[in-house]
């Protein structure tokens, strides 16, 4: 059989036009390579600068403020916050507020005078990438004193690393990759739900039905809590006693928190159900959110390392905040009144996506 070069014109001419008229698979054929390349090239910056950091000054001293000016001048740290105490310091770490502390001693003229380190960095050591930042500054010169310094010390300070003194990386991924993980999943398998209904003919069954928009959308995301407790128990209990990764943090607290971010990964599949017309369509804006949630969460980079645009970016995903979430309970013991911002955020997402695909379906119905 020759094959016709007319018939096949004709079927390439038709799906050329049955693509140029399905708008959400031809704006992802764009925006997909479009995303990927700003975030590889700009968003992505493993070059960390401004980690916010704390300082305890003890000694109260000139020399105490021209040491701290000395560190912000490297623009590795900000210094977001000054503390009384080390107690107050290192909760202040545990709460995720800051990722770092400098501690000056009460004898730091004398220190800097006898060639001695002069102070110590406590560290939230994990995030290898942010401990090794900080770890930098050990052997940062002394230049801007008036007097000499005899001898010049060896270490300039030391650096004393919370919950990962080892610096393995599987103590960060391990966490993060619950986030990937539950994002990935839990979006998907919601994202196709009302086009699944619609596709199977079902849609017409549930508007003669008085089961009404908000109870269906809740109705549909039940189920798959339950396959997210799996994942849950499945990726932290492997992680545990394959990778030694340490769960310092209560399970009720680790249960709340996960359940609080599968809720609201499962209103956005829902919302993305509600715009998508076809189950394609609903897998390729599930990668579109997927993508930022792996790259701008935190998973990969740190949060600190990213230009201010592209964290704006990030606080909007779900996965930015339960990064932060899921690694401050499970590694530095905190619980969810420590982490309030992000508790906060991820049951106000869960509230208004219920609220707008809700909204969406009734549209749809009418």
């Amino acid at each position: 059989m020759i094959p016709s070069l007319a018939r096949m014109k004709a079927i390439i001419v038709k799906e050329f036009r049955q693509l140029s008229r399905d708008r959400i698979t031809f704006g992802m054929v764009v925006m997909i390579p479009l995303i990927q390349l700003l975030l590889f090239g700009f968003a992505i910056n493993t070059d960390i600068r401004n980690i916010p950091v704390g300082v305890v000054d003890q000694s109260g001293s000139t020399a105490g403020r021209v040491v701290t000016e000395s560190v912000k001048v490297t623009q590795v740290v900000s210094v977001k916050e000054t503390f009384a105490t080390p107690q107050e310091a290192q909760k202040a770490i545990e709460d995720g507020r800051v990722r770092a502390v400098l501690i000056l001693p009460d004898d730091l003229t004398q220190r800097i005078v006898d060639g001695r380190e002069i102070g110590q960095w406590l560290v939230d050591g994990s995030d290898t990438m942010i401990s090794s930042a900080i770890m930098a500054l050990r052997n940062m010169p002394l230049t801007d004193f008036d007097f000499d310094i005899r001898p010049a010390p060896s270490k300039t300070f030391e650096v004393a690393l919370f919950y990962n003194p080892s610096r393995r990386s599987a103590v960060n991924i391990v966490p993060g990759l619950l986030g990937v993980i539950l994002t990935m999943t839990m979006i998907l398998f919601t994202s196709a739900a009302i086009v699944r209904e619609r596709e199977r003919g079902n849609l017409e069954l549930l508007i003669t039905t008085p089961v009404h928009s908000i109870e269906l959308m809740v109705a549909k995301i039940v189920p798959y809590i339950f396959v997210g407790l799996i994942q849950v128990f499945i990726i932290l209990g492997l992680g545990h006693f394959i990778f030694a990764v340490p769960i310092n943090g209560a399970i009720s607290q680790i249960l709340l928190g996960t359940l609080l971010f599968i809720a609201a990964s499962l209103t956005l599949g829902l919302v993305i159900s509600t715009i998508a017309n076809t189950q394609l369509q609903a897998m390729q804006m599930t990668v579109f959110i997927l993508l930022p949630s792996i790259l701008l969460s935190g998973f990969m980079f740190p949060y600190e390392g990213m230009p201010v645009a592209a964290q704006w970016i990030s606080e909007a995903l779900p996965a930015t905040h339960f990064m932060r979430m899921i690694r401050g309970i499970v590694l530095r013991g905190a619980d969810l009144v420590d982490l309030w911002r992000d508790t906060l955020w991820l049951a106000g997402f869960t509230v208004l996506g219920l609220l707008v695909a809700s909204k969406r379906f009734k549209k749809t119905l009418d």
